[in-house]
């Protein structure tokens, strides 16, 4: 599991490490390990241009003194104080005596074979002051390493609000941040370096799983299993002008580990036509059956209402996607507060803004998208369920604040019908018995491989490639791996 700590979260363990250590020794930690990532990025150290953007405080001192132990293998270190008067005196003593030196030359950006990003650190918010906002659009002949958290990114959120120094590599100290692993911010951070320093931490409030993880989430069938030990989920999806829709989220429901999937709606004829291992009814789910879990909502229409309200008056899990969502919208907090059983929605950012309007709260979706982290915790919260709030990063938030953030993905994702397919995936895992948030986040991770699994072959995909692609998503994770 990738762990993710705020930023006062960090500065306490920090604390509590550096009244226990010698002085300067925590700060010693982060150098190193930040000078031997920089290392290994460069061709060769020796002859190398190396320039340190150095603001003020600890994040500058981490970059002058790591700049400080390249100039000792060779390097032509050079450091642009955006502060001078308030430089870290320790680490730009370090420089010098090393043989670096300092410049006022913004040109020397251009030129640099790797460039440190010591401007701000975890303290940091808002968008790059003036004196360092044009290095956000010089052109690099070089990597930008970013010491901790890109100049510019929010380290709890992942909001960027101006111009910030995008990276080509963040090295991180303790742990990860929230705001690397979650868009806008990840697009900021490239390729992350996590370097230990000793922190004792405590639980992460966001995680994002890896692939040994999302393979111990799935469900595995015992000897003695049948279809209805396995769990059975239901599907009350699709209309006349909508058919496909129940096509696809049943699709992704075959996949999610369920023993049987249990349709009900309009498309029957459709579904078994594409699908034979279902069962069908068109009776709704207050008279399906006995099912685990209800996914309702793809492609619903005017059934919507109905076939919310039937299946949260069932004693079972319920994920509410599509036409589910806006008609939860309408119903408000109410229609899922006090509920016995779990509630997992599924919205995409337009769905997450109309959504927060049923709380009070005014945000349409590019604001949504923009601040992924907030909106997810706020649904989850006022909702009283757990969210998946989709998007390039799909962020899985529930009530209680705990996130977990999916790196899998694609942007060919962003296509008609992927959003059922993820919607009766994660159902499926649901009615096997995984919480709302293991079942959200190990469907969104499996999800984001098949869309990879589907783009690799080139060319635009179809929400049909990406669930014909879960099965070797699936078989991928469970294979030990010298099989994959």
């Amino acid at each position: 599991m990738r762990h993710a700590h705020t930023a006062e979260q960090v500065r306490a363990a920090e604390a509590a490490l550096i009244a226990r250590l010698p002085e300067g020794t925590l700060m010693g930690r982060a150098a190193a390990g930040l000078a031997a990532v920089c290392a290994g990025l460069l061709p060769r150290v020796y002859g190398s241009r190396v320039l340190v953007l150095a603001g003020s405080g600890d994040n500058g001192g981490d970059a002058l003194l790591a700049a400080a132990r390249l100039a000792r293998r060779g390097a032509r270190a050079e450091a642009l104080l955006l502060d001078p008067a308030r430089a870290h005196a320790a680490g730009l003593a370090a420089l010098l005596a090393a043989g670096g030196r300092t410049t006022a030359d913004p040109d020397a950006f251009t030129r640099a074979d790797l460039v440190l990003d010591g401007i701000v650190g975890l303290g940091g918010r808002g968008p790059l002051r003036p004196a360092a906002a044009p290095f956000a659009t010089l052109p690099r002949r070089g990597p930008v390493v970013a010491v901790d958290v890109p100049s510019g990114v929010d380290p709890d959120t992942g909001e960027v609000a101006g111009p910030a120094l995008r990276a080509d590599a963040t090295v991180c100290f303790g742990t990860h941040k929230p705001g690397l692993l979650i868009d806008p911010g990840a697009r900021y951070a490239g390729t992350l370096h996590l370097v230990g320093i000793g922190l004792d931490l405590p639980p992460a409030p966001v995680e994002a799983l890896q692939r040994a993880d999302a393979a111990a989430l799935l469900p595995v069938p015992g000897a003695e299993s049948d279809k209805y030990r396995r769990g059975v989920v239901g599907v009350a999806a699709g209309s006349a002008r909508y058919p496909g829709a129940a096509v696809l989220a049943v699709a992704g429901a075959l996949y999610g580990g369920a023993g049987a999937v249990r349709y009900t709606g309009h498309a029957a004829a459709e579904v078994v036509r594409r699908h034979p291992e279902a069962l069908v009814t068109e009776d709704g789910p207050a008279r399906a059956g006995r099912v685990q879990a209800w996914v309702v909502g793809p492609g619903g229409g005017a059934d919507a209402e109905r076939a919310l309200r039937e299946a949260l008056d069932t004693g079972v899990p319920v994920l509410a996607d599509a036409d589910a969502l806006t008609e939860l919208a309408r119903l408000g907090p109410a229609a899922t507060a006090g509920r016995p059983a779990p509630v997992l929605l599924t919205p995409h950012a337009g769905e997450a803004a109309r959504l927060l309007a049923g709380l009070g709260e005014d945000a349409d979706a590019e604001q949504v998208a923009a601040r992924r982290l907030w909106a997810a915790r706020r649904l989850a919260a006022g909702y009283g369920a757990t969210v998946l709030l989709k998007g390039s990063t799909t962020v899985v938030a529930d009530p209680d604040g705990r996130a977990r953030v999916n790196t899998t993905g694609t942007g060919w994702l962003g296509t008609a019908g992927s959003g059922d397919v993820l919607a009766g995936l994660a159902g499926s895992l649901l009615a096997t018995g995984r919480t709302p948030l293991d079942a959200g986040s190990a469907a969104a991770h499996l999800h984001g491989l098949a869309g990879r699994e589907a783009a690799g072959r080139g060319g635009p995909i179809t929400a049909l490639d990406v669930a014909a692609g879960l099965h070797g998503a699936w078989a991928g994770l469970r294979a030990p791996d010298g099989d994959r």
